[in-house]
Parts: structure tokens; sequence; C-alpha cells
């Protein structure tokens, strides 16, 4: 496969196992270039010692352009077959046109020239995906696992699921898994761009590719090689590079009539002046022949796909995934952003504060228990742990059904139980709620959370429970003011005073409280008809808001399917910081594509002016176009400084 499609550098890479990165030497891999250089000073010592016409000047120019321009030949007669005309064509046409009105000398200058841009573009490119074959090489290609018989040596691809390895202190981590044994603290920054090591203890999630640093830690393997966080990263970001952003599209479009009308310029540049201004063909010939090498759209194709695979790759380093140059390009056009609150703006690790008991009828924290082991609600999970420390044993519910937004309800003995918001009792018996308002909103004001459990008859028990600020989220909401983008807004299912508090905090100046998804979604829908919005939730509970968004961003990308599947952009470290900086690093691709984009357009046209006096040389026309093509490059390269504030 890799041979049929050699032409097109087609390189196949397994699925399964580690594909080795190595770079030719420079020499090797420019083989051609050299000895076609070789054979041009040759050919023009030759000509100071002959002249361009003899057979001892011609045949080192011949040899020079044959060699240099082997594969440049070969895809410009296939297109030129296929009547396709891209700037291999156009390059193909320039020096075997070159070579036919006897201008050897500067039809080789032409292919050395073309291929010194090539290579200088290819190295670009190299550099720009570098990143990503940096990630690849983070993990390990073989680990110790803990067999009946002791410690052995495996490659990761025989590691299967359940499997025990064992990582001591400064080695990598293999394999996504779980801590079974042991405490260290393990550098995440490889996959999350957390720049501090985070402690793992037993029953911590580990990813592959990151450092442990201290201790010895036994992990069980919950991930396949190929399905670790770091392989699926690695999976989206090479999609992601692949697919064309919408800049790209209209380059592409673009200079499909563009190269068209090159020709057609070229046809009327050779045939006018001698037709009918009484000019000299040979003259008109060359003239024509240049305006083919200048119009070549070498840079104007490259502009746009460096810049986004650059980016792409320096956001993927920085713990930031973007799923394609479409949603990069989007980030920059962003007007307003959404939050969800927990788990984006908040920790999403809710604690129990304080429980209130109203009843002494039954054991009401064992039903509490029983009904919320059954939720998958941050909250529930948050009761459920704290009643477990109490060794608590919980009853067998029956009916137990979920309402979306509010809570839960069972049956427990042939009673009927409710856990959930205050809004649920409201429904359920308004008079019962309001006897208890003053104790809900004592904790509410508090900015913590109530979950209430009894019938609808009586209150049995209120719940309150807080769910820290992210560390990050001040900072963050600081950075995006700085960039623009004041306006924010949050979005939660929580009460209206604890929404209320959380946002006054952080700096949100749009709050609603008490939504159902379906609400978040209208919410969403409502502001996008007047702004481009980006909404931040989860990935889980929010995927409705996500997908509709012009711009859905997911937290915790790190070990969390949803999130890496529903959203355009992957915050994979929790940190909102890296919110600000995706925005700055699209408004800055966006910035350098267009001036790529100008730059290449006005480089070519005054080349072409000069065409008007006769100035326009082969030469000329070379060096606009790889000087073009070079700068092109290095300023999209540009985007590699582009870093995250501390």
């Amino acid at each position: 496969m890799e041979k049929a499609g050699s032409f097109e550098n087609l390189k196949i890479i397994p699925e399964k196992g580690h594909e080795q990165f190595k770079r030719e030497p420079f020499i090797k891999s420019n083989l051609n270039l050299i000895f076609s250089f070789i054979f041009l000073l040759l050919g023009y010592f030759m000509k100071m010692e002959y002249n361009e016409e003899h057979l001892l000047t011609i045949t080192p120019f011949l040899l020079s352009i044959l060699i240099g321009g082997s594969k440049l030949f070969k895809t410009g007669f296939s297109n030129l077959l296929r009547l396709e005309f891209d700037m291999k064509t156009l390059m193909t046409i320039a020096i075997l046109g070159a070579a036919a009105i006897g201008e050897w000398g500067e039809g080789a200058t032409v292919v050395i020239l073309f291929a010194i841009s090539e290579s200088l573009e290819k190295f670009s490119m190299e550099k720009a995906r570098a990143s990503i074959k940096g990630l690849i090489e983070l993990t390990p290609k073989t680990a110790i696992i803990k067999t009946s018989t002791g410690e052995k040596d495996v490659d990761i691809t025989e590691i299967q699921l359940g499997d025990v390895i064992l990582v001591r202190p400064g080695q990598k981590i293999a394999m996504d898994g779980k801590v079974i044994s042991g405490y260290s603290t393990v550098n995440q920054s490889s996959i999350t761009g957390e720049s501090i090591p985070v402690e793992k203890n037993i029953d911590d999630n580990v990813f592959a590719g990151t450092l442990n640093e201290e201790g010895v830690l036994e992990i069980e393997v919950t991930r396949e090689s190929s399905d670790s966080t770091i392989s699926k990263i690695i999976h989206l970001v090479e999609e992601a590079q692949a697919e064309k952003a919408p800049t790209q599209s209209f380059v592409d479009k673009f200079a499909k009539y563009y190269t068209p009308l090159i020709i057609a310029i070229s046809f009327l540049v050779i045939t006018i002046p001698p037709l009918f201004l009484g000019g000299e063909w040979m003259v008109s010939i060359y003239q024509g022949l240049s305006v083919l090498v200048v119009g070549c759209p070498c840079a104007l194709v490259i502009s746009t796909p460096i810049s986004i695979v650059t980016a792409i790759g320096n956001a993927a380093r920085n713990g930031v995934l973007i799923k394609g140059g479409i949603h990069l390009e989007e980030a920059g056009k962003i007007d307003a952003i959404a939050f969800d609150k927990t788990g984006t703006l908040t920790e999403g690790k809710p604690t129990v504060t304080d429980i209130e008991f109203l009843s002494k009828k039954g054991d009401s924290l064992g039903i509490l228990g029983a009904l919320e082991k059954l939720s998958m609600h941050p909250l529930a999970k948050a009761v459920v742990e704290k009643l477990d420390s109490e060794n608590l044993n919980f009853y067998a519910v029956e009916n137990f059904s979920s309402i979306t937004g509010k809570g839960v309800n069972g049956e427990i003995n042939g009673i009927k139980y409710y856990a959930g918001s205050p809004s649920l009792f409201s429904e359920l018996n308004p008079n019962l709620l309001q006897s208890n308002i003053t104790i809900i909103n004592k904790y509410e004001q508090q900015g913590k959370s109530v979950i209430i459990l009894g019938t609808d008859k009586e209150i049995l028990v209120i719940v309150a429970l807080i769910d820290r600020i992210r560390s990050t989220s001040n900072s963050a909401l600081s950075m995006l003011s700085s960039i623009g983008i004041n306006d924010t807004h949050m979005l939660t299912g929580d009460n209206i005073p604890t929404a209320n508090k959380i946002a006054s905090e952080i700096g949100i100046s749009n709050v609603k409280a008490q939504l159902l998804p379906q609400q978040k979604l209208d919410y969403i829908n409502t502001l996008k008809k007047t702004k481009k919005v980006a909404m931040v939730g989860d990935g889980v509970n929010d995927a409705p808001a996500l997908a509709t968004a012009n711009l859905g961003i997911a937290m915790g990308g790190a070990g969390t399917d949803t999130a890496l599947e529903t959203a355009s952009i992957v915050l994979i470290g929790d940190d909102l910081t890296k919110l600000p900086f995706t925005i700055k690093l699209s408004k800055k691709t966006l910035s350098i594509i267009k001036q790529n984009i100008t730059f290449s357009l006005l480089i070519k046209l005054f080349a072409l002016i000069l065409v008007l006096p006769g100035w326009l040389t082969l030469w000329i026309a070379i060096f606009a176009d790889m000087g073009a093509t070079l700068i092109v490059t290095l300023n999209s390269l540009r985007l590699l400084g582009v870093k995250p504030e501390k």
C-alpha cells in the first residue's frame, strides 16, 4: 500500500503498536537536490567556457533538471493528462518551456529553487506536526506486570484489561488504569497541561504517558493501549489536522479558478505582443513562462494548513484538544460564553455540610441513601459517599424512577418517598415546603445546594451540600475580560440564591438558575440569534447545549469519553485558564492566516506588474514564489510561541 501511494507520500501506521518516527538525515533526504545543484554549478562553469547552446553546457543543465525535478515532473505530467492545473503542473510547463526556448540555465535554476522551497515547506510542516509525534513517543513501549510467578516485562500490546502493572519512581505510566496500591505524585502535564504534579492514592485514575515521581504504584489496567486517553487524543488531533478549515476551503476554491486564470494570462502575454504589438516571439514566450512560475499558488495554498496544523499541535501540547480547523477558527469569533456551574465553574465534587432532621419517623438516612444510590447526579453521589462513611444500611427500593432535573422517587416498605430539590417538593405540596422555607433559605443564602427527603405529606430530612469554586475560575474570567469577552452566562439547575452567590464571587454577568437540560438548550438557541456563543460544560449533562452552541467546550477530557465525543474543544486538565489561551490562539491564527493570504496575493500581483515593462524574468518569478512561501511558513510557525498565561 505504501508503494502504491508513494507519489502521494502515503504512510501506513499500525493501529496497534508504535510507529517509530525517525527523521532522515538532511543529506539522505535531499540527495536529489544536492546532485541537481552540483550539475547546475557544472553547467554554469561550462557556460563560461563555451556557450549556452554547446552540448557540454546543455548536458549538465539537463541532468540538473531531470534529477532535481523528477518528483515534480511525475506529478506535473500526471495532472496534465487529467487536465488538473495545480502549481506542479504550472512549474512543469514553465521548466519544459524554458528548455524548449534554450534557457537551459534558468530552467535548471527554477528546478533547484523550487526543490529548496519544497524542502523548506516539508521541514516546516514536520516541525508543526512534531507536537503530535512527541505525544506518541510519550508512552512507554513496555511495562512491568505482576504475575503469579513474579514480575515480567512485556510489550504494552500484550497487556490485558485487569492486569496489574508496577510503576517505580521516575518511570512513565504505560497504560490507563486505577491505583490499587501505593501513593505517589504524578506529573500529568503531557496529557492535561497541568504544571503541578497531582497526588495519587488508591482508587485514583492515572493515564498512559504521565510520569510517576515519588512512590511505587501498582495500577490495575482499565483500558487497552489502543483505547487509552493519550491514544484518543492523538487520533482526534490527527483527524483535526486533516480536516479543512473554512478558510482552507475558500483558498482551495479560489486556487481552482486562480490557476486557469494564470494560464490564460500567460497565454495572452505570449501571443499579444508578437501578434499585435510587433514584439518578438522568444521574448514573449520567456515572459509568459515567467508568469506561469510567479503565478504558482504555493504560498497561497500553504498559508492556511500550516497555520492550522501549528496551532492545533501547540494546543494539544498545552492540554487543549481542538477537533478541527473549523472549530479553531470559530473560537476566535466568539462573542458570548455560557458556563455550566457544577463541574465547570465549581470542582464538581460536592460535600455534605449539614444534615437537619425534621422527623423521627423511621431510619430516614437509610431511606435517603437507598434512593440516592440509584441516582447518577453529582449531589446524590456526594450524599451516598457521606452515608457510606457512617456504615448505614440502605433499604431495598421498588418502582424507582428519576425526575429529570428535580430528583428521584421510589417505594420502600410500601411507602412512596421523594428525594430531590426544593422545586420538586414545591410541586408535590407547596404548603409543606413553605413551612420549612426558613431552613432552606438559610442554607441557600450560604451558597449551598439543598436536597430534601420526604413524602407528599411530610419532610423528613434536609441535607445541605457545598461545591467549591475551582481555583482557576476567577482568573479565567479575568483573562477572558482582558481579551474582550465580557458577555458571560451561568446556566445551572441549582437554586437561585446559590447560583447568584457563586456568580458574584467569580464575576459572571448573567445568571439563569433552576434550569432543566431542555431550558439550557432553549437559552443557548436564544443567544445564538444575536451572538456567536460558546457553551462550556462537563460533556455529560450538558451534551445537548454543547452540541447546539456555535462552539461546544468540554471540561475534564482526561478519561471522559463523553467529553471527547461531544465537544468541539476539550480542556483536558479541567483548567479553565486554558479557555482564554484557546481563544487567544484562535484569534492569532486567524490574524496570521489573513496576513499570509494578503501577502501571497500582493507579492504575486507585484511580480505580474513587472510584465508590463518587460522586467519579469524566471529568476525574479521563482524568487518571488519561493520567498513568499518561506515568509508565509515562518510567519505561521510564530503560533508555536503562543503560550497559556501562568
